[in-house]
């Protein structure tokens, strides 16, 4: 077992993690900073209600928490008080689960040789997430009560209740899943960004680019579809190879214009009555 902040090299002897995260790296602790920002602002919307006037300053509070937690993750992170991280390289996915590699010299004794190959990207998340959940117990709850204004008692606090389910469950996600969100998010934000614009999209009836355009907040969730899809497509690609990787972006609003192009085709009210003319 090495000391943390240490790995075994190719000769099985823990050398001292001087390396720095990567590109992907980065995008991978960006897309686990994003979960909880996102599922945040999903639940603000889901409980404020259409009168609500406090969702607004609502996401701008969970923004903030979200971005003050992972500035205070990097700087306690080694080397303390730089927003820069020394990490060890991941090399394959069973570098995320020691654990499950203990020996067994003599079928008997379990020598425990755990410990985090992947220094740091698999605690750091957890850190980040304590910080989240430490500065919204902080801060939302005293900002709900005075701004709260369009909402009963009992709705007020919802979101926060539950932020308090998603934390443990976001929590067992990387702590049992890490390695395979590792080399899966880009995938998972490619196909999520495509489903969830499609069903906001169909639930808001939206069938024409001016259906778009009669509502602002229509715009902001297709621009933020929009972000999401270009952050799948750059962490997929990496942007090794500028030249033939930067072109794919043009792709981003491929899904919306195809949905908004088929939608007049696809009407439910419209089939069942060409249905019934054929019958």
């Amino acid at each position: 077992v090495c000391p943390r902040g240490q790995r075994t090299d190719d000769n099985k002897i823990c050398r001292e993690c001087m390396g720095s995260p990567d590109r992907y790296d980065w995008l991978y602790l960006g897309f686990m900073a994003m979960l909880p920002l996102v599922l945040h602002w999903f639940f603000i919307e889901w409980y404020s209600g259409k009168k609500s006037s406090s969702a607004l300053l609502q996401h701008v509070t969970a923004l903030f928490e979200c971005s003050i937690a992972a500035v205070v993750t990097l700087l306690v992170s080694d080397p303390v008080g730089s927003l820069r991280i020394r990490s060890c390289k991941v090399k394959k996915l069973s570098d995320w689960y020691t654990m499950l590699y203990n020996p067994s010299p003599d079928y008997i004794t379990t020598v425990h040789c755990t410990h985090e190959a992947v220094y740091p990207l698999y605690t750091i998340v957890f850190i980040y997430y304590a910080f989240c959940l430490v500065l919204m117990m902080l801060l939302r709850p005293l900002l709900v009560k005075k701004i709260a204004c369009g909402l009963g008692k009992s709705d007020r606090f919802k979101s926060i209740y539950a932020a308090l389910y998603f934390f443990p469950i976001l929590t067992v996600l990387q702590a049992v899943g890490g390695g395979l969100l590792y080399y899966a998010f880009p995938y998972i934000i490619m196909v999520l960004s495509l489903v969830t614009l499609a069903v906001y999209m169909s639930a808001s009836e939206v069938e024409s680019f001016k259906d778009l355009l009669v509502r602002k907040k229509r715009l902001v969730v297709l621009f933020s579809h929009w972000l999401l899809h270009a952050y799948g497509i750059i962490s997929i690609s990496k942007l090794d190879k500028l030249e033939q990787d930067l072109p794919l972006l043009a792709l981003v609003p491929a899904p919306a214009l195809f949905y908004l192009l088929t939608a007049k085709y696809t009407e439910p009210s419209r089939i069942l009555s060409e249905g019934g003319n054929g019958h």
